[in-house]
């Protein structure tokens, strides 16, 4: 399999503000101190153990806000000391002053092939003021994307969805990969149906990809057959061709184990024709993150 989203970290020698300063805010699968410790490659390889890992993509893990290069600068390291990942998401704040020397300096590294800023979003379906989605000093530094071959991965609730969908009608010629499957987590009718509508718009637009993944609910274990109609909805939304798999490791390691996660996805397409099954494990990652043509 080719890992559409992972981790890694060093918090005892980087800066992560989640990972390091106290009072440790709260996290959305509850208590997450079991990953305020080094997780490197060796250990996401272990993990990954069971599964014949092609090759993997780096996100951006909400490293010191104040210095987004430096930890592109630092994944350059681990990529020549471990061989992973093999492409990378960096931060980025399209909002800010230094945003266009940000991103150029993202670009020119070979490996890098997309940015994440997450936006400012509602705490609830209700609230209706607008995200950093409709900021005009936020669209602004996301139309410098385009010009500099890079994409944009796009990590908010499934409320804010549609501001996403006019995002990537506006900008057509910029692709939009959706973390976690737009956040499912309120199972209720009520929260499934939303979300499924919400998928569905964004669906529409063809340049938006998603990752499956990050779908874990506290107090409840991760099967297939409680995620099944999360990913089969998704799929059946985007398609085999425009849908990832992906293991958000090491934060999914609070929900189950790896096996467990890649398991579950297995279980869950098991009845699709063999090259559906490639393209959700394999090669629509990829294509999407051009996984092959990085370099130093």
């Amino acid at each position: 399999m080719v890992d559409a989203h992972h981790h890694v970290w060093d918090p005892g020698r980087n800066y992560h503000p989640w990972l390091c300063d106290a009072p440790p805010i709260r996290f959305r699968y509850g208590d997450y101190s079991a990953l305020r410790r080094p997780y490197l490659p060796a250990d996401y390889r272990r993990d990954a153990g069971p599964y014949r890992l092609l090759a993997s993509v780096y996100v951006e893990a909400e490293w010191d806000p104040r210095d987004p290069v430096g930890e592109m600068t630092y994944i350059a390291a681990l990529r020549e000391e471990t061989g992973l990942p093999s492409v990378a998401v960096a931060q980025a704040w399209l909002d800010r002053a230094d945003c266009a020397s940000v991103l150029e300096s993202h670009a020119a590294r070979g490996f890098v092939r997309s940015v994440r800023h997450k936006p400012r979003a509602n705490a609830a379906p209700g609230d209706g003021a607008p995200g950093g989605m409709a900021d005009p000093l936020w669209r602004e530094g996301y139309a410098r994307l385009a010009p500099l071959g890079l994409r944009f991965d796009l990590q908010t609730p499934w409320w804010h969805l549609g501001e996403a969908a006019r995002l990537a009608a506006d900008f057509p010629e910029s692709t939009i990969i959706l973390n976690h499957t737009g956040l499912p987590a309120d199972r209720s009718p009520e929260g499934l149906a939303g979300w499924q509508a919400a998928m569905q718009g964004l669906a529409a637009c063809p340049n938006v990809m998603v990752k499956i993944s990050g779908i874990g609910v506290p107090g409840q274990a991760w099967t297939a057959e409680t995620n099944r109609e999360i990913v089969l909805r998704t799929i059946e939304a985007f398609g085999t061709e425009r849908c990832m798999f992906a293991s958000n490791f090491p934060v999914d390691s609070l929900c189950a184990g790896f096996p467990t996660i890649f398991g579950g996805f297995e279980a869950i397409v098991a009845g699709f024709p063999p090259a559906e099954q490639e393209a959700l494990f394999v090669e629509n990652a990829r294509r999407i993150y051009a996984i092959g043509e990085e370099h130093a």
